[in-house]
């Protein structure tokens, strides 16, 4: 048995999100797209599958399929009202619900399918099946609030499966280490007055959601301490995400000692990324996955999320893939020369380093 379990399905490429032209409604003068409509694209996904079988790295873990969450798992998180409307939609030829979250026919069974398969990469992890996990999920989750999709997101994935594992029993404390660029605030807002779970997202300042992510968002009631954001503003790159792990994730982890880390990972803090301005490269998805797993005696569960370069992201992905693995097979960065050359300082910047110092002062003291 490989000690790394990747959960797949073709049917998540087969989500829909039709009538964009990347962010904008196909309306009046905006003219529709030739291929694809919004950024969040099969190929993306498709393209990482497909690069870890030419390189042969899926034959060096457990290529996996799961079922769908089923109704249970997803009224834990969303009330019955929303998913009847979604599901209605669904059945007949698809719509939006939220704010750009368009889907096609049988989007609700492809978004179910998407929670599945976080809900059981999450669960076996917790029960010692696998060492670790990567959900290849499609449609994300990240932003999904209980009853407004939103962000390319129709159901929290991740929520999802973390509620079935409470189900069962599985874990006391659970922590998800956000660093898609964009600010995770549904799975902020869904545990924000708990503490059994510890929410952490490290994204840039004010890109999306614009009113949501700042540092003085810290939880509420029970969970007040137990939400940290780590807003960073554009242009931050390899060193300044590697600071922040370093001096302000892992201590917070380390201090919460969760039973699990769940990585809500976008690659979209990518240097090739059209929806962001950060600078990060293939080596910083490595390092912080390595990290994380020197932490957690390599247990981690990773969570697909965003990440919208069709060239770039499979190459982020692979490396996460290859750390989870212990994998020697490589498929390197075709970018790193252009990146390295438009950050050139080896050093965090003095800003960055002030701003997250102060955060480490006021975060570590409260959780």
């Amino acid at each position: 048995m490989s000690r790394t379990a990747f959960y797949w399905d073709e049917k998540c490429f087969w989500h829909a999100g039709n009538n964009y032209a990347q962010l904008a409604p196909v309306r009046k003068l905006v003219q529709p797209m030739v291929a694809g409509g919004l950024p969040e694209a099969p190929e993306t996904k498709r393209r990482l599958k497909n690069l870890m079988d030419v390189t042969g790295l899926s034959t060096e873990i457990d290529m996996l399929n799961g079922a769908a969450a089923t109704t249970a798992d997803l009224t834990r998180v969303h009330p019955e009202s929303y998913l009847q409307k979604f599901k209605a939609l669904s059945d007949e030829l698809g719509g939006e619900l939220g704010l750009r979250t368009p889907f096609g026919p049988g989007g609700y069974d492809i978004a179910a399918l998407s929670a599945g398969l976080c809900k059981h990469a999450v669960i076996d992890v917790l029960t010692a099946q696998h060492t670790n996990a990567y959900a290849l999920s499609r449609p994300p989750g990240h932003h999904c609030l209980p009853d407004w999709p939103n962000g390319f997101c129709l159901l929290n994935n991740i929520a999802i499966a973390i509620e079935a594992a409470k189900a069962l029993s599985l874990f006391n404390r659970i922590a998800v280490v956000d660093w898609d660029v964009h600010h995770g605030n549904g799975t902020e807002h869904i545990f924000y007055d708990r503490n059994d779970v510890l929410t952490i997202s490290i994204h840039q300042e004010r890109c999306y959601p614009q009113d949501t992510g700042a540092t003085d968002a810290r939880g509420n009631g029970d969970g007040a301490g137990y939400n940290v954001n780590i807003p960073l503003s554009p242009g931050c790159g390899h060193n300044s995400y590697l600071y922040a792990m370093d001096n302000l994730i892992i201590p917070t982890l380390d201090s919460y000692n969760p039973d699990l880390v769940i990585v809500a990972c976008g690659f979209d803090a990518s240097g090739y990324d059209p929806l962001s301005r950060m600078m990060c490269s293939v080596e910083t998805f490595r390092l912080m996955t390595r990290k994380l797993m020197q932490l957690t005696d390599n247990k981690l569960v990773v969570v697909h999320e965003g990440g919208y370069s069709e060239m770039y992201v499979p190459f982020c992905g692979h490396a996460v893939v290859e750390e989870l693995s212990g994998s020697r097979t490589t498929a390197g960065d075709p970018m790193q020369a252009r990146i390295n050359g438009q950050q050139p300082n080896s050093r965090v910047d003095a800003f960055h380093q002030s701003l997250i110092d102060e955060m480490v002062d006021k975060f570590l003291s409260a959780v």
